[in-house]
C-alpha cells in the first residue's frame, strides 16, 4: 500500500514497501513531468511527512478524456428520455432480477428494521429487491432525476419508501445515519467516484455496510472505445482502491452478469460487479478531498451540451446492441464452447 508524501521539488511521490525487497522505494515526478525513482532505501534514510490520503486514482482513462454522459446535467437530460423506457428496454438486457438478487446478497439485508439508503435509485428496480428483505418505511430512495423517481413512485411495493431528489456526492443524511448503503448503476455518472464513496462511508453507522453495483471496463477494443466515450466504466481494482481510501474495511468484489453472457466480460458490463465494504469506526471518512470536480451552478454552453449529449447517446446505442449480440451467441454456440 503506497502512502502519499511530500518532498520539496516534487509534484507527486509515493513511498512503497513493495517496490524493492531491500527496503522502501520512491516513485514520482517533478513539476516538469520528469519521472524518477529510487529503490532499496533504508527506512531511516529520509525523514518523510505522511499526508492525509487524497483522491488521486491512477487510471488509463484520464479525467481529460471526453466522456459524453458523465456530468450531472448531461445525465439529467439523458434520463429525462431514458426513464420512459428504462424498465422495459435497459433492464432486461443489463440488470435482471436474478442479477439484482445476486448483487444484493453481499449487502446482508438480514433484518426488516434496517435503515437503508438507495443512492441513485432511479426507477426503484433495485429498491424492489431491497424491500423484499427490509420494511419499505425504513428505505430512502435518492436520485437526481425527478423523471426516474416518478417511475419509482408508481410502484406499489415502494409506496412507503421515502423518495427524495439529491446528489450522490453530497448526501442529505447525517453522519452515522444508515445501517446499509446501496447504489446500483449510478457511479458511472459521478464526476468524482471517490467523493461519492466517501459519502457512503460518512452516512453509514459503525458496522454498517455499503454495497455499490456498477460497470466493469471492457477489454475488447471496440467495446472499450464506446464505453470510454459514453461514461465511466471503472476497472475492478479501482473500485477496491476507492473503497479502501474512503476508510472501508473487509472490501469484497463479487462479479455479476446476465446468464447468457456465460461469464464473458471482454465487452464490459453496465452491471458487472457488486462491491461491499464495512465502516468500522464512527464519524466521517478519514479521506480529505478538495473542491468538487463539477460545479453544477456554472452556465452551460447549449451548443456544446447538445453535441456532447448526442455523441454520448450514440455511444450508448452500442450498449443496447451488445446484450442482443451476446444473447444470439448464447443461442447459437453450443454449451461448453467459448462465446
Amino acid at each position: 500500500m503506497a502512502n502519499s508524501i511530500f518532498i520539496s521539488g516534487t509534484q507527486s511521490l509515493s513511498v512503497c514497501n513493495r517496490v524493492s525487497p531491500n527496503g522502501l522505494g520512491f516513485v514520482g515526478s517533478d513539476f516538469n513531468g520528469n519521472q524518477f525513482s529510487k529503490l532499496g532505501l533504508s527506512r531511516t534514510s529520509y525523514k518523510i511527512k505522511t499526508l492525509a490520503p487524497i483522491c488521486s486514482i491512477s487510471t488509463s482513462r484520464p479525467a481529460s478524456q471526453p466522456r459524453f454522459i458523465q456530468h450531472k446535467q448531461e445525465a439529467f437530460w439523458f434520463y429525462r428520455f431514458l426513464s420512459i423506457v428504462y424498465d422495459h428496454v435497459i433492464n432486461p438486457g443489463h440488470w435482471t432480477e436474478d442479477m439484482r438478487d445476486d448483487a444484493l446478497e453481499p449487502a446482508d439485508l438480514n433484518d426488516r428494521n434496517l435503515t437503508v439508503v438507495d443512492v441513485g435509485g432511479g426507477t426503484g428496480f433495485t429498491t424492489l429487491g431491497i424491500v423484499e428483505h427490509v420494511d419499505a418505511k425504513n428505505v430512502t430512495i435518492l436520485d437526481q432525476s425527478p423523471h426516474q423517481l416518478a417511475k419509482a413512485k408508481e410502484k406499489e411495493p415502494l409506496k412507503e419508501c421515502k423518495i427524495i431528489e439529491g446528489d450522490a456526492e453530497d448526501l442529505p443524511f447525517s453522519t452515522d445515519y444508515a445501517d446499509r448503503y446501496v447504489s446500483a448503476g449510478s457511479i458511472e455518472y459521478w464526476p468524482d467516484p471517490q467523493r461519492g464513496i466517501r459519502e457512503a462511508y460518512r452516512v453509514l453507522k459503525p458496522g454498517g455496510k455499503a454495497c455499490l453495483i456498477g460497470p466493469v471496463h471492457p477489454t475488447f477494443w471496440l467495446s472499450r472505445f464506446f464505453a470510454d466515450v459514453w461514461m465511466l466504466f471503472p476497472k475492478e481494482e479501482e473500485y477496491i482502491e476507492w473503497f479502501e481510501k474512503a476508510g472501508f474495511t473487509d472490501v469484497q468484489l463479487k462479479k455479476i452478469g446476465p446468464k447468457w453472457y456465460r461469464g464473458v466480460r471482454r465487452h464490459g458490463l453496465i452491471m458487472g460487479c457488486s462491491v461491499t465494504g464495512v465502516k468500522s469506526t464512527p464519524g466521517d471518512s478519514p479521506l480529505q478531498l478538495g473542491p468538487k470536480a463539477e460545479d453544477v451552478t456554472k452556465p452551460v454552453n447549449p451548443f456544446v451540451f447538445m453535441l456532447r449529449f448526442l455523441l454520448g447517446a450514440t455511444a450508448a446505442t452500442y450498449y443496447v446492441l451488445v446484450p442482443i449480440y451476446m444473447w444470439v451467441k448464447d443461442q447459437v454456440v453450443p454449451e461448453g464452447e467459448p462465446l
